[in-house]
This record gives C-alpha cells, structure tokens and sequence, in this order.
C-alpha cells in the first residue's frame, strides 16, 4: 500500500478519467479554431486546462490563440456546440465497473468536478446507472467553494470529503481518502488536499509529461486504465 493509512472514501474526478468528455472537449474546440484558420489544440495545451474551473480554461484558450472574442464569447459558443455531443458521451474502460464495486463494498465515493452544474448534467443524464451510485456530488459552481479556489487548490475535494462525513457521520481525514484524477492540475489539486492519488492520465498525453515521478512526488501511482486498479494494493 503506498499510503500509510487504510483507505476509506474515494473521490473522483469526472471529464477524462470516468467518461471520455475530455476527447469532446477536444472535438468541439477544434471546430472553432479552425473557424479561426487556427491551428487544432495539442496536448501540451490540454494538459494546462484539465482541471481548472470553466472561466479560467476558456480565458486560457482565447489568450493562447489570440481569439477574436472574449471568454465568456467563447464558452457560450462552444457550450452551444458542446451540447450536441453530450448525448454521445460514455464510460471510460473500468469506470463504472469500478464505482460499482465501491458501492458494492460500502465504500463512500464522491464526485468532485470542476464542470458547473449544467455541463454535468448534459454530460450524465444518460449515465445514471452509474452517477447516481455516488453519495455526494460536487460541482465547480457549488457555493460551498469559494471564487479562485477551484483545482488546484484543494477546496472541491475538501468539500467532498465533508459531505461524505455529514452524510456517514464519519471522520474520515484527507490521508484516508484515495483521489482519483486524470490531469496534472487535479493531480497538485489531490496532493493539496492530502490524499493518496491515483492518476489515469489520457494515453495521448504521456507523451508531453515529462517526470510523472517529480508530478507524484510519492503521493500516489500512475495507472494506464481505472481497470488495472489494484484493489487489495488500498485495502478496498
């Protein structure tokens, strides 16, 4: 076991590492860069937005590629367009299998995403069969996290965790969670709030991370799927 204590709750992040919205992201940008005659976005610019709040990330876009607009110009148009891929979205190998093995070992897991409560909505509709197994759910617009405080910093799963205590009257701490993530952002943001983290980052950005070591800083594994999750390794 790489932490020092017994696992007792897991938090989740949700784009790009439970459902494959990260790729959609990806999709629905390009359609406008290219409106633009910009070049298509690449990984080593994703790997800056995954995680962050949605008016940081579009600030970031329209900056790097000099967009004729503001951001809020931005994530309207691409919201519009976003919507009509939502529908379409799905599980990532080994993501509901392994939320349902949590449940089924009452494990107290939480979602904690940075995505506001409509995106996650128009995401997850059609995914309750696993979203609803989750006995909290955080979004980046929750009130409960105050303004500038989203990943990295550690406010979300803070809050997660809480809810999870209120929910359980428990008194589970940081250092007996396990932090489920697939972004560097997410990643600091998980190591902050004091977790071990599991990190499942998209195959095609590996090979823009430089030292996944230096990223983990001894606070948790990287793994290639949720699917090869050792179970036993967290005492789950």
């Amino acid at each position: 076991m790489t932490g020092s204590k017994e696992i007792k709750a897991c938090l989740f992040d949700m784009d790009g590492l439970l459902i494959n919205t990260e790729d959609i992201y990806t999709e629905t940008t390009n359609i406008i860069l290219k409106d633009y005659d910009k070049d298509p976005m690449t990984w080593d610019l994703k790997l800056q937005l995954q995680g962050l709040p949605g008016p940081e990330a579009s600030q970031r876009v329209v900056d790097h590629y000099g967009l004729p607009m503001t951001a809020d110009e931005y994530a309207n148009l691409n919201a519009k367009i976003q919507g009509d891929f939502w529908p379409t979205c799905s599980f990532l190998p080994g993501a509901l299998e392994l939320i349902q093995y949590l449940k089924s070992k009452n494990i107290p897991i939480a979602l904690c995403t940075s995505s506001n409560k409509m995106k996650y909505e128009g995401k997850t509709s059609h995914l309750r069969d696993g979203f609803s197994l989750f006995d909290a759910i955080i979004t980046g617009d929750d009130p409960r996290i105050p303004p500038g405080r989203g990943k990295p910093s550690p406010d979300i799963w803070q809050t997660g965790l809480r809810e999870l205590n209120e929910k359980f009257d428990s008194k589970i701490t940081a250092d007996e969670c396990l932090v489920f993530e697939d972004g560097i952002i997410g990643v600091n943001s998980g190591k902050a709030f004091g977790a071990q983290v599991v990190w499942v980052p998209h195959p095609d950005a590996i090979a823009f991370i430089d030292d996944i070591d230096a990223i983990l800083a001894g606070q948790g594994e990287m793994l290639k799927s949720l699917e090869l999750l050792e179970h036993a390794k967290y005492c789950l």
